[in-house]
């Protein structure tokens, strides 16, 4: 049996943390059908006004991110008269909290995205990745949290990318059998770490980019595709060397294949904890 419903987000910031636990929770279930509607940036009565109307004319249960107490008990009295379960995502984390610093919750929406110092290395970690993309200015490689090494097609851009909206400058180098190996990430002052994934999957990808390369030139596209880019026993002498090489130097792998970028950047940070731990450990002095 397929259910499928309406899901109502409303949140007085931008709706990303209801997002993630929807995508979370219902990925959960196997025959669930969603019609999500998202209500973002909704601080005053007269948003939250139209909030209600839209959940009056496709009901459906509600989750809340909303912190102002007016508008919590407004949109928390019309589900109750309609029917409709609505739950506050945050109360449970605020609750413990405020036991836990023995301080009440300011209840201020929006307070995550404040124009602080955290913001502001994020905008400097996106300006890193786009300077640094595909091997380029790699003299500012010294300035990397983190390089990303692999052969081409093997998700270091979008990796990177992901990994400076956490504030992660990333340097991402691709990895060529007919070049000579970046010999300055020998001695990177920064966890270097390789991304691979299976060669056939990385044909499928591969042979995807150049269909949208050659869309307005078939013949190109054809004359590409025959090439050693995509042939299957070129492409896997070329992911066997590239792990060798990782694993001449030391650098950790992460296979990609069935990895979603999130996935593989929680991976990348996790990796980068562990080589930060063990350069402490290293340079504490002795006991």
């Amino acid at each position: 049996m397929t259910s499928r419903i309406n899901l109502h987000l409303v949140s007085d910031a931008t709706g990303e943390t209801l997002n993630a636990i929807a995508r979370a929770t219902v990925a959960q279930f196997e025959h669930a059908q969603l019609l999500h509607h998202r209500w973002s940036l909704i601080r005053t009565r007269f948003q939250l006004h139209r909030v209600l109307e839209g959940i009056e004319a496709e009901p459906g249960p509600v989750l809340s991110t909303l912190v102002e107490k007016g508008l919590r008990g407004e949109l928390e009295t019309a589900c109750h008269r309609l029917g409709l379960p609505v739950v506050h995502v945050l109360d449970p984390v605020l609750s413990m909290l405020q036991e836990q610093f023995g301080e009440a919750a300011m209840s201020r929406p929006g307070r995550q995205y404040v124009l602080d110092a955290d913001y502001f290395r994020r905008i400097d970690a996106m300006h890193f990745v786009l300077a640094h993309d595909d091997g380029q200015s790699q003299a500012g490689i010294a300035e990397a949290d983190v390089v990303l090494v692999g052969v081409s097609r093997s998700s270091k851009t979008p990796t990177s990318f992901y990994l400076a909206n956490r504030g992660i400058k990333a340097a991402n180098i691709p990895l060529v059998p007919s070049l000579p190996e970046p010999a300055l990430l020998a001695g990177a002052p920064c966890p270097v770490i390789g991304l691979t994934l299976e060669a056939e999957a990385l044909i499928e990808i591969r042979r995807h980019r150049l269909r949208l390369i050659g869309a307005g030139d078939a013949a190109g596209a054809m004359r590409h595709d025959r090439g050693d880019y995509v042939d299957l026993e070129t492409v896997k002498a070329e992911l066997l060397w590239a792990r060798r090489l990782c694993v001449r130097h030391g650098w950790p792998v992460i296979d990609v294949t069935r990895r979603s970028i999130e996935e593989t950047a929680a991976t990348v940070l996790q990796l980068m904890d562990a080589w930060h731990q063990r350069r402490r450990r290293a340079e504490a002095p002795p006991p």
